[in-house]
């Protein structure tokens, strides 16, 4: 009688899937069943709740089609929606740039070495933090008249949208500065260490280095926090700046008495411009990392012998 000898088979690994995590396991299917009813329960509810909403407005018939007819009107949308919108983004982009140069500059200003920097910039980043928004615009706007025209007549020193741009900066800029000094702390010291075995002074490891790697790795906070200044932006409704707040809500609903319609138009334009710009961040932020230009750059390729360096390279 012969016996055949079977070898093991070799143990297959089982493939991981695209979905799964390092940290976290694949569900299985009791698992996904219970996700998956979880689901449909949380949707019922939702629009259970929604559904209430529509017919509590429908009973206090804010929901008619009369008020919704002046958004079929041109003129509407171009003299109320279309310039409170222009000037929303105007004041936002201005005081988004004016604010991450005043984050950069500042942040940078707070890890000197240099007493005389630090602790100014220190000093100015937690005064402006302190501050509510609206305070710094009502005192940019009502300050001390410091300009007369020819006549002797007192001008004020800042417009609506001035006084708007010097309180969104000052306050998100000093934000900023927190967040990006935290990046450029998060970045390892062995980063830093390269740049001066090259030879590169502090300000060059600072700008090249640092800078860029700390400000990628902190763009989701950068993006949270320029997403708040968009929303702050609606602060200059109180001081009469004529932005999306002012012109395309409370003047469309004093002129047709349409609160609920107005209201809804002017959150779906800001709930669109905080999404466009959470795309553009991360799209800008993927951007930046296959690029390699938020990375320190190696001095070689690692394949052959490393360059000699002489006593007078150094």
């Amino acid at each position: 009688m012969t016996t055949t000898e079977t070898t093991p088979k070799p143990a297959t690994r089982r493939p991981r899937k695209k979905n799964a995590s390092v940290l976290f396991d694949v569900p299985g299917p009791r698992a996904r069943r219970r996700n998956h009813l979880l689901t449909v329960v949380f949707s019922l509810v939702f629009l259970g709740v929604l559904a209430l909403l529509i017919w509590k407005l429908n009973q206090k018939h804010q929901l008619d089609g009369k008020l919704w007819k002046p958004y079929t009107n041109a003129d509407v949308w171009q003299n109320y929606v279309w310039h409170g919108l222009w000037n929303t983004l105007k004041a936002t982009i201005v005081a988004a740039i004016l604010a991450l140069v005043f984050g950069v500059v500042f942040g940078i200003g707070r890890m000197s070495d240099h007493r005389w920097i630090r602790l100014p910039a220190g000093a100015v980043v937690e005064f402006f933090r302190a501050i509510p928004v609206l305070i710094m615009m009502f005192f940019a706007l009502a300050g001390p008249p410091i300009i007369a025209d020819a006549f002797g007549r007192v001008i004020s020193p800042l417009s609506g949208f001035e006084a708007v741009v010097a309180g969104l900066t000052l306050y998100n800029g000093s934000v900023l500065a927190e967040i990006i000094r935290a990046g450029i702390n998060s970045v390892p010291r062995g980063q830093a260490e390269a740049g001066y075995s090259i030879g590169l002074r502090k300000s060059g490891v600072m700008l090249r280095i640092l800078v860029p790697q700390g400000i990628t790795a902190m763009m989701p906070a950068i993006v949270s926090q320029l997403v708040v200044l968009l929303k702050d932006s609606a602060l200059g409704y109180i001081i009469a700046y004529e932005d999306l707040l002012n012109s395309g809500f409370y003047q469309v609903k004093s002129n047709y008495g349409n609160l609920i319609p107005a209201a809804i138009v002017v959150t779906a334009v800001y709930v669109a411009m905080n999404m466009a710009l959470g795309y553009f961040a991360n799209w800008l932020e993927r951007r930046s990392r296959r690029s390699g230009k938020s990375a320190a750059r190696s001095l070689g390729t690692g394949t052959g012998a490393p360059p000699a360096v002489g006593v007078g390279s150094l």
